[in-house]
């Protein structure tokens, strides 16, 4: 008898009822085998960060944005195959592991710290009081928005397969899957403006809340924003692109020697990954460990008078009226005067981010905007001079 039938007529005697159609075609009934089997996993060595050529200014973006999440995320912007998305998938080694919670509810120990037991759910109290864990430290990963996401697959919505079982519950989106992760958006500007909001927003935030129906769920959302797109392609809306803090412009390689010995690491890492990826791990451990040092330093970095007063003169004199100018500028300044180990900013701080930092704020539509507003409120002054205050005047003279 074919090996094949057998396990299909057992199948078929168990079913009694749609519910154990449902069962066996969802896989629950089935019983776990003690074969060995393919697992499905295969390990994926990203190409080391510190092994990229040139691209100077699109590594530094990125590592200060690693520092300090207060910058609001990096935006790189340049054509196929600059090495946007290389460099992004090479972070994650970077960066320290995590404290990441063990409860499907997310639950945290700070949770109760600021809101009480009743802030988490009925298992985590019960850890909690029996002094058991409620995290455990795990590494950052790197989440990657599909670029056909729509808004539920970003925030979340209806479990499906629960609602299948007779059981209603919300499912936890991208966004949540991301909390303490790297977020990367790739070809942001082809993507549904609601999704693009809800990204921004959660952010923003640190969180973001779910409703549906009677259900309504908050989830906690602190990841690090980076966002890549393809000018080519279309172009982005100027109230999205000014919630991105730096915004990078990646071009090719301008040299012979830069592009020859970007080939010669790119065969190397294509024929050996993890001879490749040896040679560098010693200087991406350094990197991690000055990384982390920089995370808890930046906090306590201070700004002087006269360095705010420079920073928001060129932010004046350039026609910038975005108030998230002068934040990414401070923090991405912080961030910078942190990998140096100082305590106080400096101007030469200033300078290194100041083109990433207000590049591409100004809009040359509502500058001429309010160039002719201007116009028509001295046009209506005057007019309210030359008719109103005579009369006012001529009144004041006849009661004389």
């Amino acid at each position: 008898m074919d090996s094949t039938v057998q396990p299909a007529r057992e199948m078929n005697a168990s079913i009694r009822s749609l519910k154990d159609l449902i069962d066996a075609a969802s896989g629950r009934s089935i019983k776990p085998s003690m074969g060995r089997e393919d697992s499905g996993r295969a390990e994926i060595l990203p190409f080391p960060f510190l092994a990229l050529v040139g691209q100077t200014e699109m590594k530094l973006a990125l590592l200060l944005a690693l520092i300090n999440p207060n910058i609001g995320g990096v935006l790189l912007i340049g054509p196929r195959g600059t090495g946007k998305t290389t460099a992004i998938r090479g972070l994650v080694d970077l960066l320290p592991d995590v404290p990441r919670s063990m409860c499907y509810y997310g639950c945290m120990p700070e949770d109760i710290e600021i809101g009480g037991i009743d802030a988490v759910c009925p298992d985590c109290a019960r850890k909690y009081a029996l002094n058991e864990p409620l995290a455990s430290l795990d590494r950052v990963r790197l989440v990657e928005l599909p670029l056909n996401s729509q808004l539920n697959d970003v925030v979340g919505g209806i479990d499906e397969r629960a609602a299948i079982h007779e059981r209603v519950r919300l499912r936890r989106g991208i966004l949540a899957q991301a909390d303490k992760n790297l977020l990367h958006v790739d070809e942001v500007n082809l993507l549904a403006d609601e999704v693009v909001d809800a990204i921004l927003d959660a952010s923003a935030q640190g969180a973001y809340t779910v409703r549906r129906g009677p259900m309504v769920a908050t989830y906690r959302s602190q990841f690090t924003l980076i966002g890549s797109m393809n000018p080519e392609e279309g172009r982005l809306r100027p109230q999205i692109f000014d919630r991105f803090g730096l915004r990078i412009v990646a071009r090719g390689l301008s040299t012979v020697d830069e592009r020859f010995e970007a080939y010669k690491r790119t065969a190397a890492y294509l024929s050996k990954p993890r001879q490749l990826t040896k040679a560098y791990e010693e200087d991406t451990r350094m990197v991690k460990q000055e990384i982390q040092s920089a995370r808890d330093a930046v906090a306590g970095i201070r700004i002087s008078e006269e360095i705010s007063s420079l920073a928001l003169q060129i932010i004046k004199v350039l026609q910038i009226d975005s108030l998230r100018a002068e934040i990414t500028l401070f923090e991405a300044a912080k961030a910078y005067a942190a990998m140096d180990a100082r305590q106080v900013m400096r101007v030469d701080d200033l300078i290194a981010v100041l083109p990433m930092a207000l590049r591409m704020r100004r809009s040359v539509f509502m500058n001429q905007y309010f160039a002719e507003r201007a116009v028509e409120e001295e046009e209506i002054q005057h007019t309210i001079t030359q008719i109103i205050h005579p009369k006012n005047q001529e009144t004041k003279d006849e009661t004389l």
